[in-house]
């Protein structure tokens, strides 16, 4: 399976009969679907298959998906409320005028509210089942070119993250590897630094041992460097599966931001300090291309 990001943008657009008709779709990064369709009136019958159509193949982010439709050379049904027409001419001859007042004319009193009447054509059954039959076409098609926008830029931060993944399981194994991280670096660095103080006359061997024992106990990143190591092929094996996994991997981001911080806070030593703070880069910035996956 691919990887998708949840930026895309797909178009279609057809004529249907005497109804030309387009769709336009847009989605961007959210953390679950949330679909906003929009339709023209009289097309609410095809409200739910649309819905459906869009829900089967995007998975998350927020949709727009909106249709246009227009009837060209549609004839219409005209009619004049003769009898209001009539009434109102009655009312107007019994109205005395004066000079500044002009007689009212045909087309101001067709413009009277109510006195033309006038509606659009209905289509029948057949032709609008089958209006409705080309526009559901045409949103697949539109979905097509989401899906594929989706895919190809999925594909892209794929790579990206694929990289910052074995960057993160590289630099867990350099903090593996830090000398310093051991009882006797640790026991060298408090001598040096009692040494410095001018304190080392009556200075138990034995004693300077334990505390250093002490210190190399509380400072020990055993377990995150463990974590670390599977969390970081959890998120390989999640990129090797493709589909749906942007919040699979969004949690493995916070755990491994988590580990990083703890493996800085725990660092007795300065070359496994400038280790952990490379990670708390690496992961952040898988954390921000994990955003863009569906």
């Amino acid at each position: 399976m691919t990887i998708s990001s949840m930026t895309g943008f797909g178009r279609s657009s057809g004529r249907s009969g005497a109804w030309s008709w387009a769709w336009e779709i847009r989605t961007v990064n959210s953390k679950g679907l949330d679909l906003r369709l929009r339709l023209p009136p009289g097309f609410d019958a095809i409200d739910a298959e649309a819905r459906a159509a869009i829900s089967a193949v995007l998975r998350r982010g927020a949709c727009h998906a909106n249709l246009t439709a227009i009837r060209e050379n549609a004839g219409a049904d005209i009619r004049i409320n003769r009898a209001a027409l009539e009434s109102l001419i009655g009312e107007l001859a019994q109205t005395p005028l004066n000079a500044n007042v002009r007689p009212a004319s045909l087309d101001g009193l067709l413009a009277v509210r109510g006195i033309v009447d006038y509606r659009e054509a209905d289509d029948d059954e057949a032709v609008q089942a089958a209006l409705n039959k080309d526009i559901l076409a045409g949103l697949r098609t539109a979905l097509d070119a989401v899906v594929a926008m989706r895919c190809s830029e999925g594909a892209a931060i794929g790579a990206v993250l694929v990289d910052r993944v074995a960057r993160i399981a590289e630099l867990s194994l350099q903090a593996e590897a830090t000398p310093g991280r051991g009882a006797e670096a640790v026991k060298a660095r408090i001598a040096r630094q009692i040494d410095a103080l001018g304190h080392t006359q009556g200075l138990d061997p034995a004693r300077l041992h334990q505390e250093a024992v002490l210190l190399a106990a509380r400072a020990d990143i055993r377990e995150e460097l463990d974590r670390l190591a599977a969390h970081a092929k959890a998120a390989s094996e999640l990129l090797g599966k493709g589909g749906a996994i942007g919040r699979r991997l969004d949690f493995l981001a916070q755990e491994l931001g988590r580990e990083s911080n703890t493996l800085c806070a725990k660092s007795n030593d300065a070359a496994l300090t400038a280790i952990g703070l490379d990670l708390k880069v690496e992961v952040e910035q898988f954390r921000e291309q994990v955003q863009n996956i569906e």
